[in-house]
């Protein structure tokens, strides 16, 4: 067991999963999918895709409340040979060394318990940091659940661009041997607009936080600090 809680009334646990758990996620998962209004917001990873984390290629935990899993979130070892790998949106170096958050989702009656956070904390807890530099995931425009889970984690907006057959999607990484600090958030861009985004990120730009005003959502953006010249201007000061 990794962790214990309480979600309400309910006691809950969280533990490893393993392929033999393979059905109650994919029922989990069938349930999750069918509820959602907007059935974009989840990409339901395959039997094979789950099978290929559960057997090495990536951590998957489970919270379980009345005997029955309630929650999956789970970390992908992708292959480095991927054609769209996430780690040559970023820069990365040795794509070895990229981690990607895979799949989150959570049975309809236990939502609003910020208990997708705790496992996103819960999971990276299972990573073995020497053997990644950074860790990447994709996600939606307008999906703010997904946006605001990874921006908390410090996970931020690198890219905008379509990936997996057209799909248009925010690439956030976060490195995880290196402090990231920002101007503040200099730019305000509306998450409709797609072409301002683009060219504010191929600008050095880094989408930093989300914001609605009125019925529309925008993207603020900043700049990575440069701890060099920080450290100079300290020492000026």
């Amino acid at each position: 067991m990794l962790y214990k809680g309480q979600l309400g009334k309910h006691e809950f646990y969280v533990e490893r999963l393993a392929a033999e758990q393979l059905a109650e996620i994919e029922m989990l998962q069938q349930m999750v999918c069918d509820a959602l209004e907007d059935k974009t917001i989840l990409q339901p990873l395959s039997k094979e895709e789950l099978l290929y984390i559960l057997n090495g290629n990536g951590i998957m935990i489970g919270a379980f409340a009345d005997s029955q899993l309630i929650a999956v979130r789970a970390l992908l070892e992708p292959d480095v040979e991927e054609k769209e790998h996430l780690g040559l949106d970023v820069g990365a170096k040795n794509l070895a060394r990229v981690l990607y958050q895979e799949i989150s989702f959570i049975h309809p009656k236990f939502r609003g318990y910020g208990l997708q956070q705790t496992l996103a904390t819960i999971v990276m807890t299972q990573v073995d940091m020497a053997k990644y530099d950074w860790v990447c995931a994709t996600v939606k425009p307008y999906n703010i659940a997904s946006l605001k889970d990874k921006l908390v984690q410090n996970i931020y907006i690198r890219a905008l661009k379509y990936k997996y057959g057209g799909k248009l999607r925010y690439v956030m990484a976060k490195p995880l041997h290196k402090e990231q600090s920002f101007t503040g958030g200099e730019l305000v861009i509306a998450m409709g607009d797609v072409e301002a985004q683009q060219q504010a990120l191929r600008d050095g730009y880094i989408g930093i936080a989300i914001e609605k005003r009125g019925e529309e959502w925008f993207v603020q953006f900043g700049r990575l600090k440069d701890p060099v010249r920080s450290q100079r201007r300290e020492i000026r000061s």
